[in-house]
Protein backbone atom coordinates (compact mmCIF):
# COMPACT_ATOMS: atom_id res chain seq x y z
CA UNK A 1 0.00 0.00 0.00
CA UNK A 2 1.05 3.77 0.10
CA UNK A 3 2.23 5.59 2.51
CA UNK A 4 -0.99 7.23 3.22
CA UNK A 5 -3.18 4.35 2.71
CA UNK A 6 -3.95 2.01 5.74
CA UNK A 7 -7.00 -0.79 6.42
CA UNK A 8 -9.52 -0.74 8.60
CA UNK A 9 -12.86 -2.63 8.96
CA UNK A 10 -15.59 -1.33 8.12
CA UNK A 11 -18.09 -1.30 10.63
CA UNK A 12 -18.44 -3.35 14.18
CA UNK A 13 -18.06 -7.11 14.07
CA UNK A 14 -18.67 -10.10 16.48
CA UNK A 15 -16.73 -13.17 17.24
CA UNK A 16 -17.02 -16.30 19.89
CA UNK A 17 -15.07 -18.63 21.10
CA UNK A 18 -15.64 -21.26 24.01
CA UNK A 19 -13.52 -23.54 26.07
CA UNK A 20 -13.99 -25.52 29.12
CA UNK A 21 -17.14 -23.95 29.88
CA UNK A 22 -15.57 -20.22 29.71
CA UNK A 23 -17.11 -17.54 27.15
CA UNK A 24 -15.01 -15.31 25.06
CA UNK A 25 -16.95 -13.12 23.40
CA UNK A 26 -15.20 -10.78 21.05
CA UNK A 27 -16.40 -7.35 19.87
CA UNK A 28 -14.40 -5.24 17.36
CA UNK A 29 -15.29 -1.94 16.34
CA UNK A 30 -13.90 0.41 13.66
CA UNK A 31 -12.71 3.98 15.55
CA UNK A 32 -10.61 7.28 14.89
CA UNK A 33 -9.38 8.10 17.98
CA UNK A 34 -8.55 7.20 21.50
CA UNK A 35 -11.21 9.14 22.99
CA UNK A 36 -14.18 7.29 20.98
CA UNK A 37 -12.14 3.92 21.82
CA UNK A 38 -12.25 4.53 25.91
CA UNK A 39 -16.15 5.45 24.78
CA UNK A 40 -16.74 2.31 23.46
CA UNK A 41 -15.12 0.13 26.18
CA UNK A 42 -17.08 1.55 28.63
CA UNK A 43 -20.30 0.78 26.81
CA UNK A 44 -18.92 -2.60 26.65
CA UNK A 45 -18.86 -3.00 30.11
CA UNK A 46 -22.31 -1.28 31.19
CA UNK A 47 -23.75 -4.14 28.62
CA UNK A 48 -21.64 -6.84 30.03
CA UNK A 49 -21.41 -5.44 33.34
CA UNK A 50 -21.63 -9.17 34.78
CA UNK A 51 -18.74 -10.56 32.81
CA UNK A 52 -15.62 -11.65 34.45
CA UNK A 53 -13.20 -9.64 32.40
CA UNK A 54 -13.25 -7.19 29.65
CA UNK A 55 -9.76 -7.47 27.99
CA UNK A 56 -9.31 -5.11 25.19
CA UNK A 57 -6.69 -4.03 22.12
CA UNK A 58 -6.67 -0.76 20.24
CA UNK A 59 -4.24 0.51 17.31
CA UNK A 60 -5.15 3.78 16.24
CA UNK A 61 -3.42 5.69 12.95
CA UNK A 62 -2.04 5.11 9.92
CA UNK A 63 1.51 4.93 10.61
CA UNK A 64 0.39 2.19 13.50
CA UNK A 65 2.21 3.46 16.64
CA UNK A 66 -0.56 4.26 18.73
CA UNK A 67 -1.84 0.96 20.57
CA UNK A 68 -2.74 -0.19 24.09
CA UNK A 69 -3.17 -3.53 25.37
CA UNK A 70 -5.57 -4.44 29.05
CA UNK A 71 -5.70 -7.64 30.68
CA UNK A 72 -8.03 -6.50 33.01
CA UNK A 73 -7.46 -8.95 35.76
CA UNK A 74 -6.31 -11.58 33.45
CA UNK A 75 -2.76 -13.20 34.62
CA UNK A 76 -0.19 -10.46 32.36
CA UNK A 77 0.26 -11.41 28.94
CA UNK A 78 -2.35 -13.70 28.91
CA UNK A 79 -5.43 -11.40 26.83
CA UNK A 80 -4.32 -7.85 25.72
CA UNK A 81 -1.27 -8.75 24.14
CA UNK A 82 -2.96 -11.73 21.79
CA UNK A 83 -6.13 -9.76 20.53
CA UNK A 84 -3.37 -7.10 19.61
CA UNK A 85 -1.48 -10.15 18.34
CA UNK A 86 -4.36 -10.68 15.67
CA UNK A 87 -4.88 -6.99 14.93
CA UNK A 88 -1.34 -6.90 13.28
CA UNK A 89 -1.99 -9.65 11.74
CA UNK A 90 -4.89 -8.59 10.01
CA UNK A 91 -3.20 -5.91 8.96
CA UNK A 92 -5.68 -3.27 10.40
CA UNK A 93 -5.74 -0.35 12.16
CA UNK A 94 -7.92 2.49 13.78
CA UNK A 95 -9.78 -0.29 15.63
CA UNK A 96 -10.49 -1.56 19.14
CA UNK A 97 -11.47 -5.20 20.42
CA UNK A 98 -12.99 -6.05 23.93
CA UNK A 99 -12.89 -9.59 24.55
CA UNK A 100 -15.64 -10.12 27.14
CA UNK A 101 -15.33 -12.95 29.16
CA UNK A 102 -17.88 -14.96 31.33
CA UNK A 103 -15.70 -17.70 33.44
CA UNK A 104 -16.77 -21.36 33.58
CA UNK A 105 -15.82 -22.63 36.61
CA UNK A 106 -12.61 -23.96 35.18
CA UNK A 107 -9.36 -22.82 34.70
CA UNK A 108 -7.46 -22.71 31.52
CA UNK A 109 -3.85 -21.95 32.32
CA UNK A 110 -1.76 -19.57 30.89
CA UNK A 111 -1.33 -21.19 27.31
CA UNK A 112 -5.25 -22.07 27.05
CA UNK A 113 -6.31 -18.12 27.96
CA UNK A 114 -3.75 -16.59 25.18
CA UNK A 115 -5.37 -19.27 22.76
CA UNK A 116 -8.91 -18.27 23.85
CA UNK A 117 -8.33 -14.40 23.51
CA UNK A 118 -6.28 -15.08 20.12
CA UNK A 119 -9.00 -16.99 19.10
CA UNK A 120 -11.88 -14.82 20.18
CA UNK A 121 -10.40 -12.02 18.56
CA UNK A 122 -9.56 -13.90 15.27
CA UNK A 123 -13.40 -14.91 14.95
CA UNK A 124 -14.31 -11.08 14.99
CA UNK A 125 -11.88 -9.71 12.66
CA UNK A 126 -12.55 -12.88 9.76
CA UNK A 127 -16.35 -12.06 10.04
CA UNK A 128 -15.50 -8.20 9.63
CA UNK A 129 -15.44 -6.75 6.01
CA UNK A 130 -11.93 -5.20 5.74
CA UNK A 131 -11.61 -1.77 3.77
CA UNK A 132 -9.21 0.26 2.50
CA UNK A 133 -8.85 4.29 3.52
CA UNK A 134 -6.75 7.28 2.89
CA UNK A 135 -5.34 9.55 5.09
CA UNK A 136 -6.18 13.10 3.94
CA UNK A 137 -5.46 16.73 5.02
CA UNK A 138 -7.52 20.00 4.83
CA UNK A 139 -6.74 23.63 3.17
CA UNK A 140 -8.41 26.45 3.83
CA UNK A 141 -7.98 28.84 0.55
CA UNK A 142 -8.93 32.56 0.64
CA UNK A 143 -8.43 34.16 -2.69
CA UNK A 144 -9.69 36.93 -4.91
CA UNK A 145 -12.67 35.91 -7.35
CA UNK A 146 -10.74 37.02 -10.20
CA UNK A 147 -8.49 33.75 -9.59
CA UNK A 148 -11.37 31.45 -9.69
CA UNK A 149 -10.68 29.81 -12.96
CA UNK A 150 -7.45 28.50 -12.22
CA UNK A 151 -8.51 27.55 -8.39
CA UNK A 152 -11.38 25.28 -9.84
CA UNK A 153 -8.86 23.83 -12.94
CA UNK A 154 -6.99 23.18 -10.28
CA UNK A 155 -9.24 21.01 -8.09
CA UNK A 156 -10.69 19.36 -11.33
CA UNK A 157 -7.47 18.48 -12.25
CA UNK A 158 -6.46 16.77 -9.45
CA UNK A 159 -9.09 15.62 -8.52
CA UNK A 160 -9.17 17.39 -5.04
CA UNK A 161 -12.47 16.88 -2.61
CA UNK A 162 -14.27 20.59 -2.16
CA UNK A 163 -15.87 20.43 1.16
CA UNK A 164 -16.96 24.28 1.78
CA UNK A 165 -17.17 26.93 -0.61
CA UNK A 166 -18.14 30.82 -0.50
CA UNK A 167 -17.57 33.46 -3.24
CA UNK A 168 -18.02 36.80 -3.30
CA UNK A 169 -15.41 39.44 -3.08
CA UNK A 170 -12.79 37.50 -1.42
CA UNK A 171 -13.62 33.61 -2.38
CA UNK A 172 -13.17 31.02 0.51
CA UNK A 173 -12.92 27.43 -0.16
CA UNK A 174 -11.97 24.36 2.30
CA UNK A 175 -10.41 21.76 -0.08
CA UNK A 176 -9.79 18.18 1.36
CA UNK A 177 -6.66 15.69 -0.45
CA UNK A 178 -5.04 12.75 0.34
CA UNK A 179 -1.56 13.10 2.47
CA UNK A 180 0.47 11.89 -0.51
CA UNK A 181 -0.63 14.99 -2.78
CA UNK A 182 0.64 17.72 0.00
CA UNK A 183 4.17 18.82 -1.69
CA UNK A 184 2.77 19.10 -5.01
CA UNK A 185 -0.18 20.81 -4.66
CA UNK A 186 1.55 23.22 -1.76
CA UNK A 187 3.55 24.14 -5.02
CA UNK A 188 0.68 24.91 -7.44
CA UNK A 189 -0.78 26.91 -4.84
CA UNK A 190 1.68 28.94 -4.85
CA UNK A 191 1.60 29.57 -8.48
CA UNK A 192 -1.31 31.42 -8.21
CA UNK A 193 -1.64 34.75 -7.44
CA UNK A 194 -3.19 36.41 -4.33
CA UNK A 195 -3.94 32.85 -3.08
CA UNK A 196 -3.32 32.34 0.83
CA UNK A 197 -4.03 28.99 2.20
CA UNK A 198 -4.01 26.97 5.85
CA UNK A 199 -3.61 23.79 6.76
CA UNK A 200 -6.43 22.73 8.94
CA UNK A 201 -6.00 20.46 11.93
CA UNK A 202 -8.69 17.93 12.60
CA UNK A 203 -7.63 18.16 16.50
CA UNK A 204 -5.07 18.99 18.75
CA UNK A 205 -3.20 15.52 18.03
CA UNK A 206 -2.77 15.85 14.83
CA UNK A 207 -2.67 17.71 11.44
CA UNK A 208 -4.39 15.12 9.96
CA UNK A 209 -7.18 13.00 9.99
CA UNK A 210 -7.95 9.63 8.76
CA UNK A 211 -11.75 9.46 6.39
Amino acid sequence: MKPDEYKTIASSAKGLYKDKGSKFIALAYPVDSVAEAMGILENVRKEFHDARHHCFAYRIGAEELNWRVNDDGEPSGTAGKPILGQIRSFGVTNIIIVVVRYFGGTLLGVGGLVNAYKNAANTALSSARIVKRTVNIRFSLVFPYSEIGRVMKLIKDENIDLSEQSFEIECRLIITLRKSLEGRIIKKLRNIDNLSFKLLEENQESKYFIN
